[in-house]
């Protein structure tokens, strides 16, 4: 009863809920973010000529010259892979307060072009990854124990991604073990880990890195609480990090602590 009918009307339903789910949250953004995106962010389904090979949920960020908003595409060759309770984890991270509220807000910064329009996967994963447990403190799955349960599958699926990444490339596992692994880690339907695997096997180290990014995120905000405790602000912290642009996290490390340092300076009028 979790998942939509494999329809085409099924399908725009699921594109429809998905929409509620970000008009819901953008109210909440101020309490844990000060800068905000001016671009708008649209829901597609990825087009059926392409989505045999693309992952479940993928983002495009906005043109530079505002002709076209943010995309967060969403895999709907089979409903079966997509039930209900794993939606509100998917679009937190390809939306807002994840992708979206990143990219755009790297390309609206005062930044030079190249920083502007720069990535980094260990950075943009990572906060991708860190922005599904900011969703969890902003309470937006208060009263939806189904909806907890997709954001502690999606953090199986992200513990499985460190086990066959690293076994395919350091262990030189097969293809097919790697798909096997994938499936008993996460319960991740065989045809959604097989498009998962296919990716990693070109992509060494880059299923890692969302994990490494999200952890540095969490231990830099952890070391500026330390430091600041009453005086720290997480949407200060948060406008610290983003505001500068996707960066390599030792640079991020450099940035938070001259944040850091600049706060310890200020006093209190």
């Amino acid at each position: 009863k979790y998942h939509y009918p494999n329809t085409d009307e099924a399908k725009e339903k699921l594109i429809a809920d998905l929409n509620k789910m970000v008009v819901e949250i953008r109210p909440m953004l101020p309490q844990m973010f000060g800068a905000l995106p001016k671009a708008e962010v649209e829901i597609r389904r990825v087009p059926k000529f392409i989505e045999a090979g693309a992952p479940g949920g993928y983002y495009n960020r906005p043109a530079l010259d505002g002709s076209r908003p943010g995309i967060y595409w969403i895999n709907l060759r089979d409903s079966a892979e997509n039930p209900s309770w794993t939606l509100k984890t998917l679009t937190y991270h390809e939306a807002i307060p994840g992708h979206h509220l990143q990219r755009s807000l790297q390309q609206e910064a005062d930044l030079p072009l190249l920083r502007r329009t720069a990535g980094f996967p260990a950075f943009g994963e990572g906060w991708a990854l860190y922005s599904e447990q900011v969703a969890l403190e902003m309470g937006l799955y208060k009263d939806d124990p189904l909806g907890e349960l997709g954001q502690i599958q999606a953090s199986l699926f992200r513990a499985a991604r460190l086990v066959v990444d690293t076994g395919l490339h350091a262990m030189k596992w097969s293809r097919d073990k790697a798909i096997d692994t994938m499936v008993s880690i996460d319960g991740s339907p065989p045809s959604s880990a097989t498009t998962e695997i296919e990716r990693y096997c070109i992509r060494p180290g880059q299923a890692c890195a969302y994990m490494v990014g999200k952890l540095t995120f969490l231990r830099l905000r952890a070391k500026a609480q330390g430091q600041l405790g009453a005086r720290f602000d997480i949407r200060k912290f948060h406008d610290a990090v983003l505001l500068g642009g996707a960066m390599p996290l030792t640079v991020a490390e450099g940035v938070v602590d001259r944040w850091i340092a600049t706060q310890k300076a200020c006093r209190e009028p």
